[in-house]
C-alpha cells in the first residue's frame, strides 16, 4: 500500500488520519505540537520530527492545516517541505485555505508532482465514520481509493475549483448558523416557546442550519469558521458574510469553542431570552 504522510492532526487531521491508519498504510506523521502524534504513534504510525522528514519516501501527502499562513509556513519557500517532494509523489491539500492559497501552493512544487485540492465538508463526528463530502479539484482517480476512505468524492474540476466551492458551501452554512441564533433570539423577544420555534424551522429550509446550530459531537471552532468567512469576504464583497464575520470575532473567548456555540452567544447578544438547551428535532 501507498507510503503516506500525514501533515496537520487537529481536530480533524487527527481522527482522518487513523482511518489511513486502520486501513493498513505505513503512515507517517507530523504536527506542530508535537504531543498531538502521540496516539497515533501509539497505534502504528511513525512520527516525523520536521515536515521535511515527514515527506521523505512518501508516495502520498496529505496536508490538513489551518489556514493558508499554515501551508506557507509548512510548505513553502526554499526550506520547506513542498520543494523536498520528490518526482511522482501524489499530493492531497485537504486545508480550507481558499483558491487563491491553492495556487499559490501549485506554484512550490517541483515538477513531476501532482497536486489534488480536496477540503471537506462535514465535522469530526463524520470524520470518524468516513461520511465527509470532500470537494475535489484536479484529477483525484489516482488517490481516489484513498479518498474515498475519508467520504464521498465530488468532482469540482480543475485544480483550485475543490477550494473554490468549499468557502462556497462553508460561508452559507456559517451565515445560516447565524441566521438560527438571530432567529431564536427573535422568538425570544416575541415570548414564543423554543421547542415550537426550533420545530417549525427544522421542517423548513433551515432544517441543516439548525441541526448544526443544535450539534453536540461536531467540533468546528468559531476561529476556523471566521477565517474561512474572512477568504470569502477578501475574494468578493459579500455584506452579510461580513457582518458574520464581523460577529464571530466579537467574542475572542469563543475562539476555541465550536460553532454552536456561536448561534447561542448570537441569540442573547441580539434579543432579550434566555438561552436553554435545545435538543435537535428528531420527527423529521
Amino acid at each position: 500500500m501507498e507510503k503516506i504522510a500525514f501533515l496537520g492532526l487537529g481536530h480533524m487531521g487527527a481522527v482522518m488520519a487513523r482511518r489511513l491508519l486502520a486501513a493498513g498504510h505505513p503512515l507517517t506523521v507530523w504536527n506542530r505540537t508535537a504531543s498531538r502524534a502521540e496516539p497515533l504513534v501509539a497505534a502504528g504510525a511513525r512520527q516525523a520530527s520536521t515536515p521535511v522528514a515527514a515527506v521523505d519516501g512518501a508516495d502520498v501527502v496529505i496536508t490538513m492545516l489551518a489556514d493558508p499562513e499554515a501551508v506557507r509556513q509548512v510548505m513553502g519557500g526554499p526550506a520547506g517541505a513542498a520543494a523536498a517532494l520528490r518526482p511522482g509523489t501524489r499530493f492531497i491539500d485537504m486545508s480550507s485555505i481558499g483558491p487563491r492559497a491553492v495556487r499559490e501552493l501549485a506554484g512550490w512544487l517541483p515538477a513531476g508532482v501532482a497536486l489534488v485540492d480536496a477540503p471537506v465538508m462535514g465535522s469530526v463526528d463524520r470524520a470518524a465514520t468516513g461520511e465527509l463530502s470532500l470537494l475535489v479539484g484536479g484529477d483525484p482517480d489516482p488517490v481516489l481509493k484513498i479518498l474515498e476512505r475519508f467520504g464521498t468524492v465530488t468532482r469540482c474540476g480543475p485544480t483550485g475549483s475543490g477550494a473554490a466551492l468549499k468557502i462556497v458551501l462553508i460561508s452559507s452554512v456559517i451565515g445560516g448558523v447565524a441566521l438560527v441564533g438571530e432567529a431564536l433570539a427573535l422568538a425570544d423577544t416575541l415570548g414564543l416557546p423554543e421547542e415550537l420555534v426550533v420545530g417549525a424551522m427544522a421542517k423548513g429550509p433551515l432544517a441543516g442550519a439548525v441541526d448544526r446550530a443544535f450539534a453536540r459531537e461536531a467540533h468546528f471552532s468559531v476561529a476556523l469558521a471566521a477565517k474561512d468567512v474572512r477568504l470569502a469576504t477578501d475574494a468578493a464583497e459579500l455584506p452579510v458574510a461580513s457582518a458574520v464575520l464581523g460577529f464571530l470575532t466579537e467574542f475572542p473567548e469563543l475562539a476555541d469553542e465550536d460553532l454552536a456555540q456561536a448561534a447561542q452567544r448570537f441569540r442573547t447578544r441580539t434579543g432579550g431570552g434566555r438561552v436553554a438547551e435545545a435538543a435537535p428535532p428528531t420527527d423529521r
